[in-house]
């Protein structure tokens, strides 16, 4: 489906979206906004930021909601991806971000990318990766699925969705009882180790073989090859992360590098691959509910006092509803209004249709996007955005935490305006009198207020080709990776040690059963972007459509071919896809993608079980059965 750019704004009257001028559209957004929050509270309003516009776009948007509103509930789709990985990072070191570069990948001796399919997902990052494996790095690839970067790999561990902890625990098991840890980086940087040793000594290879199938030979040689190699970069996506368990999952890993003490020194580190070009930049500029600009804890009250003080408000000293929360709040009735930039919650969550029956119920809904999504199809304003990378001023900030300036290189369609000028339009309707005549003067307000960016000037990011945060100075730059304290000589110098935390490996939530026997695991294709909005109505020989891929041995005992259309369905509802055959899948596993939600819903049949912590969708693990299309039942 092509979606056709949006360059009038739209209100709901009587049922339907109709054309309107912009002062009637920022008058209903206000009005409605402003009306939710007399009546039940700021706490009835929600913001969903978005991770493909600029910081300084996300810096105003998380503003707007604390400031103008009053309220911390504002996120983004960092949740649907990511946020166990800021979380367990965090949690250990203190800071969400991944800790080395792009050339330390290089220049590293291993490399083990475990639940991400980085060739398709993350193509200029696997560049770096390429080069590495050319100059003689090894490459071991954790997925279930063959992937085409797991064609690249010197070993592909095949693992069963959903017993990553297990691999891990055997992994760290092998290295201790082969003698292969750190131990003066334990001794030195970290605590807990004895009750981690203690927990893990059950997962001997062969143990973790049975549940995990990986061959016990293969997590020997892994566990030997990390620990031996002088410089390691351990990196993972949405394999790791889109699960019930997806911060414990994390936290696995990271207790690898801790054991090894492959973190805090050159060309060896824990790195969560972003998707979009900017959820790294979202949650550094503040659009979580937790955390203000630079990561600074909400629960601070110095931290909101300076705030406070900068922007003339008083920020609630309390957190607010992260995206899964805000859409249990509907539920309840608690969340009423919702305020929408850049995302299509409505076919990028997981149970879509539950998903939708909570935004059509919403009071109201305001969308700033620059094409009608299905979320905007909902909506009772519709404000045409210039969200366009390349009609955008500001910065974005990638993986390795590098902030690079973006510039304008074409005109927005006449009709759009540029998304900061829309949040300024409506906080001054609503009382508060901002002006931004360009995007440096925001970045300049931010960094002012986040310590990590303070040095980052938009002449020294023109200069440098861009900057990896922390920057607190004007005159220098900090090493290029994180953590480098834990090897400090001086106690007082290391500060607080990097704890090590024992998890439990616990199965996919959605049963496999007689009724539901196949595992549906979904996830990116190179050729497609998210939900397809931006890159659906165009053809190309790469794209081929969704399709419902099974391991050959699967399709025969259903007795389906290939292109052959089957019937999916799981305890949630049900979709039909032409089959596609691909014996890099383990008989019992299927695949499938969220690309093309308005041809085939996928998300409408994943769970919605979510990480306690994070908030973060089971994506990864659905229970599915397929069925053959008899001819007396119609196909869709």
């Amino acid at each position: 489906m092509a979606y056709t750019r949006l360059t009038t704004p739209l209100v709901r009257d009587g049922g339907e979206l109709r054309p309107a001028s912009w002062d009637e559209a920022l008058d209903r957004a206000a009005e409605g906004i402003a009306e939710t929050v007399r009546e039940r509270g700021a706490d009835a309003f929600g913001m969903f930021s978005c991770a493909r516009s600029t910081n300084e776009m996300n810096y105003v948007a998380q503003k707007f909601a604390r400031a103008v509103i009053g309220t911390n509930n504002v996120d983004s789709c960092n949740r649907t991806c990511h946020a166990p990985s800021v979380a367990g990072l965090a949690q250990v070191f203190g800071s969400g971000g991944g800790t080395s570069s792009y050339q330390e990948i290089e220049d590293a001796d291993l490399i083990v990318l475990w639940g991400s399919n980085a060739r398709e997902a993350h193509p200029i990052f696997f560049h770096h990766v390429l080069k590495a494996v050319r100059r003689g790095a090894r490459l071991f690839v954790v997925d279930p699925r063959r992937t085409s970067t797991a064609q690249w790999a010197d070993r592909w561990l095949q693992l069963d969705v959903g017993t990553d902890i297990a691999l891990a625990h055997a992994v760290a098991r092998q290295i201790i009882a082969s003698g292969l840890v750190n131990r003066t980086f334990i001794d030195r940087a970290t605590e807990g180790f004895d009750d981690y040793a203690a927990d893990v000594a059950k997962w001997t290879p062969e143990v973790a073989a049975l549940e995990t199938g990986v061959p016990a030979e293969l997590i020997e040689e892994l566990a030997h090859a990390y620990a031996n190699a002088d410089r390691a970069q351990l990196c993972w996506t949405l394999g790791i992360t889109e699960h019930h368990n997806g911060t414990d999952n994390v936290l696995a890993l990271i207790n690898l590098a801790l054991l090894t003490g492959h973190v805090g020194r050159y060309g060896s580190g824990l790195n969560p691959l972003r998707g979009q070009n900017n959820v790294q930049g979202g949650g550094d500029m503040g659009a979580i509910p937790n955390r203000l600009p630079g990561f600074q804890d909400i629960l601070l009250p110095e931290v909101r006092e300076k705030f406070d003080r900068s922007w003339g408000s008083a920020i609630p000293p309390r957190y607010g509803w992260h995206l899964t929360q805000m859409f249990e709040a509907m539920d309840r009735g608690e969340l009423t209004a919702v305020y929408a930039i850049g995302e299509n919650p409505v076919q990028s969550e997981a149970d879509s249709g539950r998903t939708r029956k909570r935004m059509e119920n919403l009071r109201h809904l305001v969308v700033q996007d620059i094409f009608l999504t299905k979320t905007a199809e909902l909506a009772h304003v519709v404000l045409p955005a210039t969200a366009a990378w390349c009609e955008s001023e500001g910065t974005f900030t990638n993986s390795e935490r590098r902030v690079q300036r973006v510039r304008k290189a074409l005109d927005a369609p006449e009709g759009a305006r540029d998304d900061i000028d829309i949040l300024c339009e409506l906080a001054r309707r609503l009382g508060h009198d901002w002006h931004y005549d360009r995007a440096e003067a925001v970045w300049d307000e931010m960094r002012a207020l986040s310590p990590m960016h303070a040095g980052m000037t938009y002449q020294r990011l023109a200069d440098l080709g861009g900057i990896q945060w922390p920057c607190p100075t004007e005159d220098g730059l900090e090493p290029s990776y994180l953590h480098s304290r834990l090897w400090a000589d001086d106690p007082a110098e290391r500060g607080d040690p990097a704890p090590f935390v024992v998890v439990e490996h616990r199965r996919p939530v959605d049963e496999l059963t007689a009724e539901f026997p196949l595992r549906l695991t979904t996830g990116r294709r190179l050729d497609s972007y998210n939900t397809g909005v931006q890159s659906g109505g165009f053809s190309s020989p790469l794209r081929r459509g969704e399709t419902l891929d099974l391991n050959p041995a699967d399709a025969e005992a259903l007795g389906l071919v290939a292109g052959e259309r089957a019937r999916i369905t799981s305890r949630r509802g049900s979709i039909v896809a032409p089959v596609r055959l691909d014996p890099g899948l383990r008989p019992g596993l299927a695949f499938m993608t969220f690309h093309f939600p308005d041809e085939v819903d996928v998300n409408s049949i994943t769970i919605e079980a979510t990480d306690p912590v994070a908030g973060t969708a089971e994506y990864k693990a659905s229970a599915i059965r397929v069925d053959r299309i008899g001819d007396a039942e119609p196909a869709a």
